[in-house]
């Protein structure tokens, strides 16, 4: 019985001493709050741990390391950006970082939204870094990207241009024959002033049959957007469009240029490119605001005037005119 109790006394006293030197030579995690921290790339344990120390998130860098040795998985670290949450070991803050599950942050480009746009989200995004030229109008593939702090904005850029070409690629593979454009090129174009033409889903097919038919019949586009752009580059104008620049003569106002405008005025979602590679089949020449956010559409002038009458006397009852 004695032998029993001494027994028990030794393994108290060994795993305190274990416990001691745990402390004193591996040191602990003092992670008090979410944090999130920031391995560079190309960093060691070493430093790394010299780093979390430093930050007051653990006791012992050298104690860090020699865990690491122990227990570590043999997996490097990643660099990245992980969050250390209270209550985590140092054992689980390797894991983590051999892990890679950094944390990842989204830039969201809406469908239409113009270059110039573009460039200035991706500027006001603070955790980006280094300087990049506004893309080309209509390079861009509106979506959500996600992106890790400290990465160039450059990088953000190619993923979005290799997005779009993809996207192009992918939908000129599957077009209808017979449509109104012979090229890529000329598909994104026609593409871009769709997206611009009209806000509901559901009419983009329609809307591209509509241009389609007009680009096959030589007749001028009429797209007010083709106006704005060589004003404001695409943002929004503000105000109404003047005589003078319904006539005004340059590369992209299809009041006054025949077929397509010299390039794309925005850049275009997927589904815009995909409606004007495989455009409704209709008659239509004409459309005017249906007061709805949507559009009357015609084949011919009369019917196409009534549509404005029907219009204009929506606009009465509003007191817009």
């Amino acid at each position: 019985m004695k032998a029993a109790r001494g027994l028990v006394l030794i393994l108290l006293v060994l795993g305190a001493a274990g416990l001691m030197f745990a402390w004193t030579f591996l040191g602990s995690a003092t992670v008090g709050k979410d944090t999130n921290f920031t391995i560079p790339a190309g960093a060691s344990v070493s430093s790394v741990a010299q780093k979390l120390e430093a930050e007051g998130l653990i006791s012992s860098a050298s104690g860090f390391v020699l865990q690491a040795r122990i227990f570590g998985s043999g997996t490097p670290i990643q660099a990245g950006e992980f969050e250390l949450s209270p209550g985590m070991s140092q054992v689980d803050i390797l894991a983590a970082f051999q892990s890679g599950d950094v944390v990842q942050r989204f830039i969201t480009i809406p469908e239409g939204m113009p270059s110039i746009l573009v460039w200035e989200r991706l500027m006001a995004e603070e955790l980006l870094t280094g300087e990049v030229a506004v893309p080309p109008e209509g390079s861009i593939l509106p979506d959500t990207y996600a992106f890790e702090r400290g990465q160039s904005r450059a990088s953000i850029v190619e993923q979005m241009q290799t997005a779009m070409d993809k996207a192009l690629a992918e939908e000129w593979a599957k077009r209808s024959p017979g449509i109104a454009v012979d090229t890529i090129r000329d598909a994104l174009t026609l593409a871009a002033i769709v997206e611009k033409e009209t806000g509901k889903p559901e009419e983009r097919r329609m809307v591209a049959g509509l241009y389609s038919n007009r680009v096959k019949t030589g007749m001028l586009l009429q797209a007010d957007p083709t106006i704005i752009y060589p004003i404001t580059k695409g943002k929004p104008l503000g105000r109404r469009i003047r005589q003078s620049e319904i006539a005004a003569v340059n590369g992209y106002n299809t009041y006054t240029r025949a077929g397509l405008p010299e390039g794309p005025i925005t850049n275009p979602g997927r589904a815009s490119i995909a409606a004007v590679l495989n455009p409704e089949k209709t008659g239509a020449l004409f459309m005017v605001a249906d007061g709805t956010g949507g559009h009357w559409f015609a084949a011919t002038n009369e019917e196409h005037n009534a549509n404005v009458a029907k219009w204009y006397a929506i606009r009465r009852e509003r007191g817009e005119m």
